[in-house]
């Protein structure tokens, strides 16, 4: 056991865009996250990960960058964000940054310059490719469909694009490209913010030569096939590595990787509590089971069942116990709902929501809630394609009119997978416009914000609100819950997960009943001949049961061990 401020915390995620909006422009900002730093004080957040707030078109979400050290001008100004930070810290809160240093927007100056004459100095800060014969330089696909490259006819040549032709990929071979990121990074930490998530970490070094992917596929491969051509931890190390060095001994900030497709122990040598480490990786092989293909073909989807969840999960607590550190999450602003994916949206909801909290605040690693998650937000309504403005989902519903599918099976597969699901706006009150704006929201607000939002959850004692409060608290007073070591109970039953979190003398036990049924819950013997106190449940506590006992639907159950 290693402890350190950022083991020790609750982060929550907000995508700006959704979270408040202060000025009544349908659009979230600073000013509105300055304005509900009580209630997530109250909620007892430690740490706030912002998405990127930084100048951007705005064309993905503001993932495309036009200028890492401007503030995008719909969210404020830098004075705005000076004082959140301010008033974040006076509230013993940290910030961290989601900082997309892959790509930038192509209306970054870097890229406007590189693409303006292969004689440029800033030509080699991107990556750039003659076609082959008639077509594309490899036959890598993108995350967003088609191929990695787009034809630019000024100086006829292609340059690389993982997610969107408006994002173009940094070469990070370029050692001006390093030193301008290191550059960056320094500049947000000496204006104080305590952390950075690095969004797509693990996709800045690309395979050299950048050759075909074999399968005498002459044109793009899907995403999924290509993946590991463009994945590769371990040349990342010395990226990670600099970027301590420059910061050094003097900055006490938390560095999350994203390390999507890969396998734990591949990530072994990139996190850590040393120097020249990222700290925590954030997986998602949990958030993948529901889409075919290992999970990386988002619209092509496939039913999950508990023991995939099971054994995902456990694979990653334990590989990394006191070898890494885990960043756990149930959703995020690309995922659907955790009640939508994982749970019940009817009458279960609120049950199904506390279990889920229940899972992600007794795992070993750092917890990660997504704005609404302590509401048990369901997420909007997506009637018609132009409800929708997500550019992946507007990209798919293009492909699939010009394939020739149906548009209501089209329409039927965007809503389950768009990521507009997790985007709809912040539900506050039960006022018109969810009280997340006065003006007309850049998205649609969901149609149950009435029924549910912050001020009824934090009115009544017996919310979602209250009980993820309830977890936050028994968390951070529990060196077991912190630092215990995680072990499966019951490996291969369909309805039931439960696990151990062991640390010194003390075990806690963990029971939650995934699905509306009522399973017989058979407690090992070795556990249950110990005596049993009952310390959290979604349910009203009762005497605690037998050895065997039947569960109610979506129940969870925190004992401690005797």
């Amino acid at each position: 056991m290693n402890p350190k401020w950022w083991k020790e915390s609750v982060v929550y995620e907000i995508y700006i865009k959704s979270f408040m909006d202060a000025n009544g422009d349908g659009v979230g900002d600073l000013a509105g996250v300055l304005s509900k730093l009580d209630y997530l004080q109250e909620l007892g957040i430690d740490v706030l990960w912002l998405t990127p707030v930084f100048d951007s078109p705005d064309h993905e979400g503001g993932y495309d960058i036009r200028d890492y050290r401007k503030i995008m001008d719909k969210f404020g100004t830098m004075d705005d964000f000076d004082r959140l930070l301010e008033e974040a810290h006076g509230r013993s809160m940290k910030i961290m940054l989601e900082m997309p240093l892959n790509h930038t927007s192509n209306e970054h100056p870097w890229f406007e310059q590189s693409r303006s004459s292969k004689q440029s100095d800033k030509r080699n800060y991107y990556i750039w490719r003659e076609g082959r014969g008639s077509g594309f330089p490899n036959n890598w696909g993108s995350y967003f469909g088609g191929s990695v490259w787009e034809f630019d006819a000024d100086t006829e040549e292609y340059y690389m694009h993982l997610y969107s032709h408006r994002q173009p990929n940094l070469n990070w071979q370029n050692e001006q490209v390093r030193e301008e990121a290191y550059q960056i990074v320094k500049w947000w930490a000496d204006k104080g913010v305590d952390g950075f998530h690095f969004n797509s970490i693990a996709h800045v070094v690309k395979t050299e030569g950048h050759d075909d992917e074999e399968t005498g596929n002459s044109q793009h491969l899907p995403v999924e096939r290509a993946y590991q051509m463009f994945s590769s931890l371990d040349k990342v190390n010395g990226i990670v590595k600099r970027l301590h060095d420059e910061l050094g001994a003097d900055y006490d900030i938390v560095a999350i990787g994203e390390a999507a497709g890969l396998d734990p122990s591949q990530t072994l040598d990139s996190i850590g509590d040393e120097p020249g480490q990222a700290n925590m990786v954030l997986n998602s092989d949990h958030m993948l089971l529901s889409h075919a293909s290992q999970g990386i073909a988002r619209w092509t989807t496939q039913s999950w069942t508990l023991l995939d969840i099971k054994n995902a999960i456990s694979h990653w607590q334990t590989v990394l116990h006191d070898q890494g550190w885990n960043a756990n999450y149930l959703a995020d602003h690309d995922q659907p709902r955790s009640v939508c994916r994982f749970g019940h949206t009817g009458e279960y909801r609120e049950l199904s929501a506390k279990m889920l909290a229940t899972l992600l605040m007794t795992l070993e690693g750092t917890p990660s809630i997504y704005q609404g998650e302590e509401l048990g937000m369901v997420g909007g309504v997506f009637r018609t394609a132009a409800d929708f403005r997500d550019e992946e989902t507007l990209n798919f519903l293009d492909h699939a009119r010009k394939s020739g599918m149906v548009e209501e099976e089209a329409l039927k597969i965007a809503r389950r997978n768009t990521r507009d699901a997790g985007r709809t706006p912040m539900q506050w009150a039960s006022s018109p416009g969810a009280g997340f704006t006065t003006g007309e929201p850049w998205i649609g607000v969901a149609p149950d914000y009435e029924a549910i939002n912050a001020a009824s959850a934090v009115a009544d004692p017996n919310s979602v609100f209250h009980y993820y409060k309830k977890l936050i608290e028994l968390r951070k007073v529990s060196r077991t819950l912190l630092y215990g070591e995680y072990r499966l109970l019951l490996p291969l039953d369909k309805d039931i997960y439960a696990y151990t979190r062991t640390f010194e003398d003390e075990t806690l036990m963990i029971v939650l009943n995934f699905f509306g049924g009522t399973p017989t819950f058979h407690c090992p013997e070795r556990l249950c001949e110990r005596p049993r106190e009952l310390i959290l449940s979604n349910y009203e506590p009762g005497e605690v049961q037998a050895h065997t006992f039947e569960m109610r639907p979506y129940e969870a159950a925190v004992y401690r061990l005797g």
